[in-house]
């Protein structure tokens, strides 16, 4: 998926990044409106943000452009208005058919999550998201034990990546997993993700000193925790980054 940002400011394109890629967004970016909208075709994007604030004359063409062969539901639109944006001008923008009109200052967490959340819903529910992969931070409350079927012994270690398809993971003890074979299944894992400790059933897929598992299957309801848990990470980071400044204050 190819997200297409139109925009000035390389402050406001490395924040869009930082919290968009990992939803599984190329992103594209142009700096100026009528070279993007000659390229519109050939990016073929899946979701636009275009700043306002940079291109106040502009920003209303480009979504007409858009909009005369993509409709909402094959590429949302979001606007970034900066101080100056009107009454007015939020009306003509839902008329043309803008998304979402967020506010430019995107170091404010609910403005980062309402991009997010746009975005979100027009996201494919194919295998791509099941291959997206996040490197799991420190500051993240995500651990994973399994038992080893042939006698029960624990396995603990250090995730390194997690998706709604597998984990990798450093094992505190690797001797332990010696004898175990590459596709064997584990019936007994608890991931925690989170406040939710989740029981899939899994798959070692790669061995070596980082072992890679897939999973197999969850019980009712408990893949959804796990990926609403994943497309809200950037945003929790976010929170958390500043609940650490604020203690520091």
């Amino acid at each position: 998926m190819k997200l297409l940002l139109v925009l000035s400011s390389d402050e406001t394109l490395e924040i869009i990044t930082r919290y968009v890629k990992p939803l599984g967004f190329e992103i594209i970016r142009y700096s100026n409106v009528l070279k993007a909208m000659d390229n519109v075709d050939e990016a073929d994007p899946s979701g636009i943000i275009i700043s306002a604030r940079d291109f106040p004359r502009h920003w209303k063409t480009m979504v007409q452009f858009v909009r005369a062969e993509r409709p909402k539901s094959a590429c949302p639109i979001v606007i970034l208005k900066g101080e100056n944006f009107t009454v007015e001008e939020s009306s003509q923008a839902s008329f043309l058919g803008v998304s979402a009109i967020v506010t430019e200052n995107l170091e404010n967490p609910q403005e980062i999550g309402r991009i997010q959340e746009i975005l979100c819903r027009y996201l494919p529910t194919d295998e791509k998201r099941r291959s997206r992969r996040y490197i799991v931070q420190p500051w993240q409350r995500v651990k994973m034990v399994f038992a080893l079927p042939a006698d029960l012994v624990l396995v603990t270690g250090e995730l390194k990546t997690i998706s709604t398809g597998g984990v990798s993971l450093l094992p505190d003890h690797s001797k332990v997993l010696v004898k175990t074979m590459i596709n064997e299944v584990f019936n007994d894992c608890s991931l925690r993700v989170g406040d939710s400790i989740l029981n899939p059933k899994c798959r070692l897929v790669r061995s070596g000193r980082i072992i890679s598992m897939e999973f197999l299957s969850f019980p009712e309801n408990e893949v959804q925790v796990l990926n609403d848990y994943l497309i809200n990470s950037p945003l929790k980071e976010l929170i958390y980054k500043q609940s650490k400044i604020a203690a520091q204050n």
